[in-house]
């Protein structure tokens, strides 16, 4: 960000933004199934306020290729009316000078009413609302396909000692146990899962929050390391590369019996036309009952000279917090609402327990950032631990001891 805030500077003198009346030009990376439906819906409801959408869509689902292609834009004058940003990726912009308010909408619209105070934090910068938040997905989920697990006469495991014991069932039946993506934002999805399993919340917390050298060198963090690498042998040859919802489909298919993944997997579930209790199962990842990661999609506004697109970016913003647009664009998600006390009678019995549980772990303070997702850490960190859980998850002679070591150093990484 150091070397952009030079750069933006230089090109201040030349911001420019040509658009049609009202016309909002929107940066997201939903491009699977589940994501462009619910994006259609936020189009229709935009427009439907006499807005015109235009689509700025970047696959790749932790938006590493989105960010690249903002940071382009804004760079050379010609920032997108709104850009998906989350967690303190939105300070770091704010710090760069290029983000509008929308104090005025939250206002009108009581966003410090129903909004929780966690999600307050994250959209604001300075005390001042940038981003407007869309939703809360949980992810330290584990998604299972009933009938595979039925042939080994397993359940869906709760700990880690049941869930090797099922996969070894599993594939001695021939039946992959593990649908698995290997791209360094999956291989981090599933390595902070294991680690809230294995390690606890308070471990999680001064880890991956605090920073903690000790805890990132602990035999904890060894153990953590060690469990995370026992699952590889349980996923397949061609996991190279995958994208997270082709794993998906591995179990909507009955390709293979589990994927560790967040709650918008489900949203290729439902788009596939399969029911949740009896198609597949939504269940808490081994060891993680108790708590919840959660990873906040919201969309922050940039500063436009064009009135027009200023008026267009308020109807967006007003939108993806309205209680409307909440409900519809969650129920194609897979994700909920992001306000509080949000009318859940039309969500299925993974996002009732969602829910639920995310009241709760609030009340508990076992509700924790992702880290994976860009919930926890500054991005050149998080940067940084992605290289070494990948590193670690790749090669089969790096201990688990010297993984933890290259952690620590990697969390001095700013």
């Amino acid at each position: 960000m150091q070397t952009l805030r030079i750069t933006l500077c230089a090109a201040a003198m030349t911001v420019a933004f040509a658009a049609n009346a009202a016309e909002v030009e929107v940066l997201h990376w939903w491009t699977s199934g589940g994501e462009a439906k619910a994006a259609g819906e936020l189009k229709k409801m935009l427009e439907a306020k006499g807005d015109k959408w235009k689509d700025f869509a970047v696959a790749g689902g932790a938006g590493e290729n989105a960010m690249t292609a903002l940071k382009t834009r804004v760079v050379s004058g010609n920032p997108p009316a709104a850009a998906q940003i989350k967690g303190p990726a939105i300070q770091e912009w704010g710090d760069e000078g290029v983000l509008a308010s929308l104090d005025d909408v939250a206002k009108a619209d009581g966003w410090d009413k129903v909004l929780p105070k966690v999600v307050i934090d994250t959209m604001k910068y300075k005390g001042h609302y940038v981003a407007a938040p869309v939703n809360v997905h949980r992810v330290n989920w584990l998604w299972v396909n009933p009938e595979l697990l039925k042939k080994v006469n397993a359940k869906a495991p709760t700990t880690w000692d049941e869930f090797f014991k099922t996969a070894e069932a599993l594939q001695k039946a021939g039946i992959q146990p593990v649908a698995y993506g290997g791209q360094p934002w999956q291989d981090s999805t599933v390595f902070e899962t294991v680690a809230l399993g294995v390690g606890g919340v308070d471990f999680y917390k001064k880890a991956f929050i605090n920073l903690d050298q000790g805890t990132l060198k602990s035999a904890t963090m060894v153990k953590v390391l060690e469990t995370y690498k026992k699952i590889k042998p349980y996923t397949d040859k061609n996991a190279a590369g995958r994208e997270w919802n082709l794993a998906t489909s591995m179990v909507i298919n009955g390709k293979a019996a589990m994927q560790f993944m967040g709650d918008w997997a489900k949203g290729e579930f439902l788009a596939a036309g399969k029911v949740p209790g009896k198609d597949f199962l939504c269940v808490a990842a081994p060891g993680t009952a108790n708590a919840y990661t959660f990873n906040i999609d919201s969309f922050a506004m940039f500063k436009l000279a064009n009135k027009d697109a200023v008026k267009g970016q308020n109807d967006l913003a007003s939108t993806l917090v309205s209680p409307q647009f909440q409900e519809i664009f969650n129920l194609n998600k897979g994700s909920i609402p992001v306000r509080l006390g949000a009318d859940m009678s039309k969500f299925d019995d993974c996002g009732k327990q969602s829910a639920k549980d995310f009241a709760a772990d609030n009340k508990s303070g076992s509700l924790v950032p992702s880290f994976a997702h860009g919930m926890a850490m500054h991005s050149a960190t998080q940067g940084a631990i992605y290289d070494v859980v990948s590193q670690y998850w790749n090669d089969d002679n790096m201990t688990a001891k010297a993984a933890a070591d290259k952690l620590a150093t990697a969390a001095k990484t700013k």
